[in-house]
């Protein structure tokens, strides 16, 4: 496998990864994560709470839209140098969330793209929002 090549990419091309979120990938994420809030496992505690029930880490969210850069859009090669991100609703378990990543600038001079990343859900409403920006290595 070769690694991506700046010229191939244009502006607005697009990628994403959709994953329904299960309570077992909470509960491997709190446990790797060592986040362990009460508001992601512990439904009695969460029904107290102003969401009612358990919410997945937002930070797993973000992750997806590292799935989509790895391996989709600009995929193998590229280097996540950087990521801002605004969580704009909670994320329930059954959810289902597609993360996506659309290039909005392509800087030869540095070999880097920026796009815009976020995530939705399965009623096409935002939940996450931000840029990222990836460094992609030089052709021999």
């Amino acid at each position: 496998m070769s690694n991506p090549d700046i010229t191939q990419f244009t502006l607005g091309q697009r990628g994403e990864f959709t994953r329904t979120v299960t309570k077992e990938i909470v509960t491997t994420f709190a446990e790797i994560s060592g986040d362990t809030n009460p508001i992601h496992l512990d439904e009695t505690y969460a029904a107290t709470t102003s969401f009612a029930k358990c919410i997945a880490h937002g930070i797993y969210s973000a992750s997806l839209i590292s799935t989509v850069l790895g391996t989709i859009m600009p995929g193998p090669g590229g280097i996540y140098v950087s990521q801002s991100l605004r969580f704009l609703r909670p994320v329930f378990i059954d959810d289902t969330i597609t993360a996506f990543a659309e290039i909005t600038t392509i800087d030869l001079s540095k070999n880097r793209i920026h796009l815009k990343t976020g995530c939705f859900n399965q009623h096409l409403k935002n939940v996450a929002e931000g840029e990222s920006e990836i460094l992609l290595p030089k052709q021999s």
